[in-house]
């Protein structure tokens, strides 16, 4: 069986790089936040399962808001990250629904999804530094959740016998990592 910590930096080798150290800490069950945290309202969780959802909708797999990304993400930020880092963070956040509400004269939320694409694709330039951390959470959360992991990648249960370089069919998901 595959230890948590092998699997932290297998999953951050699928997602192209190293991990925060408060990232890695969350998926490995820590809490390193001993100060205070950021109590988000209902619209709050409720923007941030939407932005996650338009970062991996949901196609012939459930999206992130299925598999409760957002849940995720609420926990990182509460148990990993200083107020201050959480502040910023939920400042990046009221500033999508403060450019839909300017946009469409609307929530967020209450868009279609092709204008919380607009909104979003807008973010990548205008809210940059939310934007990459908002799609690193987004990811971690998704292909770590049982959804991402059985549904989103490969799942073998119990895996068989090591084969590095077996190739995949075309179309073939990639394989999600055991813990």
């Amino acid at each position: 069986m595959m230890k948590r910590r092998q699997a932290v930096e297998r999953i951050s080798l699928i997602l192209g790089g190293a991990l925060s150290p408060q990232l890695t800490a969350a998926l490995m069950g820590q809490v390193i936040n001993q100060g205070g945290s950021i109590q988000i309202t209902e619209a709050q969780e409720a923007l941030l399962a939407e932005v996650a959802d338009v970062i991996i909708p949901t196609t012939d797999t459930p999206g992130a808001k299925a598999a409760g990304a957002e849940q995720f993400i609420i926990r990182v930020l509460r148990d990993c990250y200083e107020l201050k880092d959480q502040e910023t963070f939920y400042t990046g956040l009221a500033k999508i629904d403060e450019a839909s509400q300017k946009a469409h004269g609307k929530a967020f939320v209450d868009l279609s999804p092709e204008q919380k694409i607009e909104i979003m694709t807008d973010a990548t330039k205008t809210n940059k530094a939310f934007f990459k951390q908002m799609k690193q959470f987004t990811q971690v959360g998704y292909f770590t959740s049982e959804i991402g992991a059985t549904q989103a990648l490969e799942y073998l249960p119990v895996p068989g016998k090591f084969e590095g370089d077996a190739p995949l069919q075309p179309g073939q998901k990639a394989w999600a990592i055991s813990r």
